[in-house]
């Protein structure tokens, strides 16, 4: 599974990051071009993201935000949605460095990721 290993100096690096929810063209090269693969990859994600994002504003304790951040820092670059990912590395920053998460900045991450799952039930039914 190194394919879906993200080195995060090469993201931060990165200025051609693509600005769409999901970069198609990242998710078609981690499923090998399958595009049967990469509806189902993104039927899992979009259960994932939703459950992490809930638990993230559920969480109470330092250890169940930064599990949950990880988890969507992650599981995000995997498919290519890669602004999810990088609120989620900020949000993680953040946290390591003992600030409080706002209530804005848990709210500007639901809000991408609400972007992404609305660009994922778009691809989903495109296919159908």
């Amino acid at each position: 599974m190194a394919q879906w290993a993200v080195n995060e100096n090469e993201l931060e690096n990165n200025e051609a990051l693509s600005k769409r929810p999901i970069d198609r063209a990242h998710l078609a090269k981690q499923c090998l071009g399958d595009p049967n693969l990469e509806r189902e990859i993104l039927r899992l994600f979009d259960t994932t993201i939703k459950n992490y994002y809930e638990r993230l504003r559920l969480a109470a304790d330092y250890d169940g935000m930064a599990m949950n951040l990880h988890a969507i820092k992650g599981a995000s670059a995997g498919v290519g949605a890669f602004e999810v990912t990088e609120l989620a590395r900020q949000l993680e920053r953040d946290l390591q460095g003992m600030r409080p998460l706002t209530t804005e900045q848990l709210d500007d991450l639901g809000m991408a990721v609400e972007e992404v799952r609305a660009t994922i039930a778009d691809i989903l039914s495109e296919a159908e």
